[in-house]
């Protein structure tokens, strides 16, 4: 296939750390996780900003949080093979470009791609080897209160994101598919966690840029 070659050698050059791929759904606390590991390691890691069509939501940088993109401009890029993986979820389009991993890989960062199941299972399939990590909430319910106490969620919208979340929870627990299943019920646990998994390869970066 014609991308998994050209992600294979635009990956290649990452002959260091290994990348990180964490995901999880909606509500589960995976991008307070994420902050918090970019806040206390800004120089270590590098998010890939992953691309989508859905609106902002309140206080979301575009080119921060998301690339926010029309649908044509989306698929576009997709029709000429800029992306390593795409879905559609809700109504709206996600993906990862190409761009956004050599953007880290260019600081010498190791890249964290945010990532749904559907992308977690075309990453599998490429030679990228990085540390897989799915974040879950405790308990569907703690899941749809933490959604509802958001208020940014049609109710036609939320029980989408609930049931995706439901799948989500099931998939996880496929035997081998993820490196660490971190069950975010205490913050702070969830984010020691996190950080004893990716220990060695923040020891390899640090290690890299003091050199």
């Amino acid at each position: 296939m014609r991308w998994r070659r050209f992600l294979c050698r635009a990956l290649s050059v990452m002959t260091g750390p290994r990348p990180v791929v964490l995901s999880g759904p909606s509500g589960a606390g995976k991008s307070t996780l994420l902050k918090k590991l970019l806040k206390d390691y800004e120089n270590v890691f590098g998010f890939s900003v992953s691309h989508t069509t859905r609106q902002p939501r309140p206080g979301e940088v575009n080119g921060k949080d998301y690339h926010f993109v029309s649908r044509e401009e989306m698929q576009k890029q997709i029709d000429a093979g800029g992306f390593i993986e795409n879905a559609e979820f809700s109504g709206n389009m996600y993906g990862t470009s190409k761009a956004a991993i050599q953007a880290v890989q260019a600081q010498n960062q190791i890249c964290i791609l945010d990532i749904d199941m559907q992308g977690v299972k075309n990453i599998k399939k490429t030679d990228l080897n990085p540390i897989y990590i799915s974040v879950q909430a405790p308990s569907i319910e703690v899941l749809e209160k933490r959604l509802r106490d958001r208020q940014t969620e049609s109710e036609d919208s939320l029980q989408k994101r609930l049931n995706a979340a439901r799948i989500d929870m099931e998939l996880s627990k496929e035997p081998g598919l993820f490196d660490l299943i971190i069950i975010n019920n205490d913050l702070e646990e969830a984010y020691t966690e996190l950080k004893n998994i990716l220990a060695e390869e923040i020891q390899k970066a640090q290690g890299s840029k003091k050199s």
